[in-house]
């Protein structure tokens, strides 16, 4: 009998230490724009605010997929993680879109 037989099944693909370093500059580099937009005077424009916001989910994406190897999992934990994300950010735009004329000053 072969022990090594189930693990051949379990088998999974895994980021590369090249591919590692790769992921960590990017996210240092995101790090430090987000750094650098906060203190320019970007930060009076309306956009300050929701770049802030896309940058921060391109990172919290960044990390979900190679940090936490999502990106090599079964399709059925990738459903699972980002079905109920994805009912999550529908429903913080929705209230967003709801409470926003609260936010503008009258």
């Amino acid at each position: 009998m072969n022990d090594h037989a189930p693990h051949a099944d379990h088998a999974h693909e895994h980021p590369t230490w090249k591919q590692y370093k790769w992921v960590a500059l990017w996210l240092t580099l995101i790090t430090v724009f987000e750094v650098w937009i906060y203190y320019t005077p970007f930060k009076e424009t309306p956009y300050y605010i929701p770049l802030l916001l896309v940058l921060s989910a391109t990172k919290f994406a960044i990390v979900v997929l190679f940090y936490m190897h999502l990106k090599y999992d079964h399709k059925l934990f990738k459903a699972l993680f980002t079905g109920p994300l994805i009912i999550a950010v529908c429903t913080l735009l929705a209230l967003f879109a709801l409470f926003s004329h609260r936010a503008i000053p009258q």
